[in-house]
């Protein structure tokens, strides 16, 4: 198995740049409410107060974990005169997440967890 394309011909580590942004990435996901925020925003487009209501979490604890994820580039706004809307920046972390729930199922399903 490789990564990223690699033959594994010539046995290089991933450059330390990229190592610290998949890291970071993945620190971002580390979080329950940030997780429970891109599950929400993959169904559609919603503000703070939407997604603070699905989640019952107060606005202030959304806003800052979206900022985090704004700043990681995992997700968009758009204004719409004084509203702000956010969505998923695009469908890559979707797909991050679909891969981690198959594989999550799958160790369950063979009663590894």
């Amino acid at each position: 198995m490789v990564i990223d394309g690699d033959t594994g011909a010539e046995m290089s580590m991933l450059p330390d740049k990229l190592v610290g942004k998949l890291s970071s990435f993945f620190k971002v996901l580390g979080d329950d409410t940030r997780v429970k925020i891109i599950y929400a925003l993959s169904r559609q487009e919603l503000c703070v107060t939407d997604i603070a209501a699905q989640l019952d979490i107060s606005q202030s604890a959304i806003s800052h974990q979206l900022k985090q994820l704004r700043a990681e580039g995992l997700v968009r706004v758009r204004r719409d005169g004084k509203n702000i809307f956010y969505a998923l920046d695009d469908n890559h972390v979707l797909d991050i997440i679909n891969v981690a729930i198959s594989h999550i199922r799958h160790k369950v399903r063979d009663g590894e967890l």
